[in-house]
């Protein structure tokens, strides 16, 4: 078969994943040129430091820059590739190399999260490619079937775990009763928690996540600020044990739907937070650091993906897998999909999402407490699905699961919970999804 000139690709970050990238361009250097029908060729990599050891690396010292705005601005580099993360200078680099007609491949799920707009408007202005299929959840295929392969359906509603860290404590809490101090312990002797986990266990970047997948489900732009987060560092051993009482685990959850609002109006809602899930249910599965999101569409039904979302090897797998594509279409003279955000629907505050409260109240013991708690779930309008009575005396507790009511009137419910006398204090509330 007849090969055409390389594509010459400029790696911005060298770190755990460009390292990656790297070695598997390397190894994998003769199967690439026979997919594409053209060599792959790294013409520069920029990195904050030159003179760093990398080992074995299989690339020339004289390729390392720290001037990566220079780098993206070459005339000679076809595809930048972009895995430093965070909003700047990043914005910065890709938008001049969009702009520039270069394609882009970015692993940033921040800088998407937080101004994908950005990056969009100038690959439209550029006529260049924007892939980012490493940004959401590792090696899993997950980006491309919601952009491409369910572009002729309707996505009603996503639901995933996106984030190995905090899916690693939960499952160890959930195996062994540790509590949450505990268990991030061991992840972080493990390697699965940073030395800050603020980001993992707080949700901000499971947040930065569902509204990438928001985004392309529902053919709006939704940034991170959109996205109700709610971190999981409140779930307690207790609580972990109630869910088991009742059949279910607790797992920390994106999820974005499109439905209409209490006015009828089509809009999305997006959230993260720790939820309780039945075990029956496809995600109460998935354990250790893996990740999972399950989709439901009109006319598909419900799909599931599931893989490693984490780590330098599997995410440099889907960075070589967005290179392949754009190298592909450099060739061909084609250009990948464009933003769809056609629908431009509005964005459902936390308060009118319709969710499920599983309730723990550390109650006096008495005559009339049950009728007084069931009365303040009747005048905010939320109906009760299940109560739970256990224990005598100090240990008297009332555990109630509502059904489906507006956020708001949950939330209100268990403040107007807290001013009772007779309600010691509030041990702890979750949220809960599925058929509990």
């Amino acid at each position: 078969m007849s090969v055409s000139k390389p594509i010459r690709l400029a790696l911005l970050g060298c770190g755990t994943v460009g390292t990656e990238v790297v070695r598997l361009l390397h190894h994998q250097a003769d199967d690439l040129t026979a997919r594409i029908g053209a060599p792959l060729e790294i013409v520069g990599v920029a990195v904050r430091r030159l003179g760093r050891e990398r080992g074995d690396l299989p690339i020339k010292e004289n390729l390392f820059t720290t001037d990566a705005l220079g780098l993206v601005k070459r005339d000679d580099v076809d595809v930048v590739v972009e895995v430093v993360g965070g909003i700047e200078p990043a914005r910065t680099w890709l938008v001049e190399a969009l702009r520039g007609g270069k394609s882009v491949i970015t692993a940033n799920k921040a800088l998407l999260a937080e101004d994908g707009a950005a990056l969009h408007d100038a690959a439209a202005e550029g006529g260049a490619d924007l892939y980012y299929e490493a940004s959401v959840a590792g090696a899993i295929p997950l980006l491309r079937p919601l952009r491409e392969s369910l572009h002729g359906d309707r996505v009603t509603r996503v639901t995933g775990i996106v984030n190995g860290t905090t899916n690693f404590i939960l499952s160890s809490m959930d195996a062994s009763g540790a509590g949450f101090s505990e268990a991030l312990e061991e992840a972080t002797e493990l390697g699965y928690a940073e030395a800050d986990p603020t980001a993992d266990v707080e949700g901000f970047d499971a947040a930065a996540k569902a509204a990438i997948l928001a985004s392309l489900a529902f053919h709006t732009r939704v940034t991170a600020a959109d996205v109700f987060r709610e971190g999981m560092t409140g779930v307690t051993a207790g609580d972990m044990a109630s869910a088991q009482e009742m059949g279910c685990t607790i797992k920390l959850l994106c999820i974005a739907e499109r439905g209409p609002d209490e006015a009828g109006v089509e809009s999305v809602s997006v959230r993260v937070h720790p939820a309780m899930i039945p075990r029956s249910h496809p995600l109460a599965g998935v354990g250790d650091a893996f990740n999972a999101v399950f989709v439901e569409a009109e006319a598909a039904g419900q799909l599931m993906f599931y893989g490693r979302g984490a780590g330098g090897t599997p995410t440099a797998s889907a960075v070589l897998g967005d290179i392949v594509a754009a190298a592909r279409n450099r060739l061909s003279g084609t250009r990948a999909p464009s933003e769809s955000n056609y629908a431009h629907l509005p964005i459902r505050p936390i308060g009118a999402a319709v969710t499920r409260y599983h309730i723990n109240l550390d109650v006096d013991d008495r005559p009339g407490v049950l009728a007084t708690v069931a009365g303040v779930f009747a005048r905010h309008e939320v109906s009760i699905a299940t109560v739970r009575q256990s224990g005598r005396e100090e240990d008297a507790k009332l555990v109630i699961v509502t059904h489906g009511a507006p956020d708001a009137n949950l939330a209100a419910t268990v403040d107007s919970l807290s001013q009772l006398e007779m309600v010691r204090s509030i041990a702890s509330v979750l949220r809960v999804e599925g058929g509990v």
